[in-house]
């Protein structure tokens, strides 16, 4: 069994918005969701700058005492979930709860409580540790708390493949549907991680960019004077429905979900290879699981992190599977603006992606000013681009090797 897969609803909580039509406009218009960190003291840290997500209130989505027992993570991903499922109409009951699942991705969990945590048994001794230390802590606790609020029944997982973990999630989740497991999913990645030990950490591997005096600006994906990535934090949750149950309830369609790749690049634990190999073949693989061939592709949501290695390489690999025609398809990078979700950054950008095929609108890469040796694509720079995008592609890859591609395709079913 093959079923069609279409996403029917989306939920989006991120650096440069709250929801779907907030977070799209700001992108068009070229926002940044970049500034001074505002979480802790910056003071002895490298890098001061991330993207937090202003203005949100847990609250306004799941009940306060809930919220409270939450870590951000899980409270992001709950109400990305609240507005994916009445985006999509979709009412969760006795009748099909077990046949609706859920699959996020997070590549940290929560490191804030745990950092806490830790200070409290050193400090004040292991009595002053709270009882939702643990559930407030471990990745999987999205999904399930997600599970638990909504009533969704069917497989409950989660993945913890770094950077490529949301994206991963969203292609578990839409071969489940296709092979019949299921009939519905609710699935995508977050993250919720700005906190003085991710910053130290990712400072420690000279991963994070330190352009602290022109925060928005610090992103730059392909451009030549890029210097690392920014951290982000949010969550992009999508509803992915088989064709036919979608048919029968009469949902609107954003989309359709053609094809998925997975591969590792046995290399190195954080560098790709210099050839792009890994990403080679996984974006070859999700063509050959859509049954399309490479000059079909419009457009690319690159991973595209504005660190020195992953740019050129991804660049490379692009021109490697594309051959002549990557330099007639459009490929940008929203890391530029919403900064580097990490395990929930394959959530938003596969949202990005199925909004640029529905809406014919390619986002920018936003602070690209000067070209960099061999990064010589089409990057979309600094403006959003209408065009017709009838399918895309979109790259998530991670510490460990780890690599997903996906495949969106503008729906003709109507």
């Amino acid at each position: 069994m093959n079923r069609r897969v279409v996403i029917t609803g989306m939920g989006l909580i991120t650096p440069v918005g709250i929801g779907v039509e907030n977070t799209w406009a700001a992108l068009c218009a070229g926002k940044s969701g970049i500034g001074e960190i505002t979480r802790f003291d910056t003071s002895d840290h490298q890098t001061k700058i991330a993207a937090e997500v202003k203005d949100f209130n847990a609250a306004d989505f799941i009940p306060k005492k809930e919220a409270k027992r939450n870590e951000l993570f899980i409270s992001y991903a709950m109400a990305a979930t609240r507005m994916a499922l009445e985006d999509a109409g979709l009412e969760i009951n006795e009748s099909n709860a077990n046949r609706i699942g859920v699959v996020t991705g997070c590549g940290l969990g929560g490191l804030g409580i745990m950092e806490d945590t830790i200070l409290n048994v050193a400090t004040k001794g292991p009595k002053r540790v709270s009882p939702f230390f643990i559930p407030m802590m471990i990745g999987n606790m999205a999904p399930g708390m997600i599970s638990i609020h909504f009533g969704a029944k069917g497989p409950n997982l989660s993945f913890a493949t770094a950077c490529a973990a949301g994206a991963h999630a969203i292609g578990d989740s839409f071969k489940m549907i296709q092979h019949g497991t299921v009939d519905a999913m609710i699935t995508g990645g977050t993250e919720a991680v700005v906190s003085a030990t991710a910053v130290a950490g990712f400072n420690a591997m000279k991963a994070l960019s330190t352009r602290n005096d022109e925060p928005e600006k610090a992103s730059r994906p392909f451009d030549r004077d890029r210097d690392g990535f920014v951290i982000g934090e949010g969550s992009g949750i999508l509803i992915l429905e088989a064709l036919e149950y979608a048919r029968e309830r009469g949902a609107d369609i954003y989309a359709e979900l053609i094809g998925y790749g997975l591969t590792g690049d046995g290399y190195h634990m954080a560098a790709p290879p210099p050839d792009g190999n890994g990403a080679v073949r996984c974006m070859q693989a999700a063509l050959d699981d859509a049954g399309i061939g490479y000059d079909s592709v419009d457009y690319i949501n690159a991973h595209g992190t504005s660190t020195e290695l992953n740019d050129l390489y991804e660049s490379r690999a692009v021109k490697t599977v594309f051959k002549d025609h990557a330099y007639k398809l459009a490929v940008s990078s929203t890391k530029s603006m919403t900064g580097h979700l990490l395990g929930g950054a394959g959530g938003i950008e596969t949202v990005f992606t199925a909004l640029s095929v529905y809406h014919d609108m390619m986002p920018p890469t936003i602070n690209y000013e000067n070209q960099a040796d061999e990064c010589d694509l089409d990057y979309v720079p600094n403006t959003a681009r209408k065009a017709p995008v009838n399918i895309a592609m979109t790259n998530s890859f991670g510490f460990g090797g780890t690599n997903a591609t996906l495949i969106v395709k503008k729906n003709d079913d109507q």
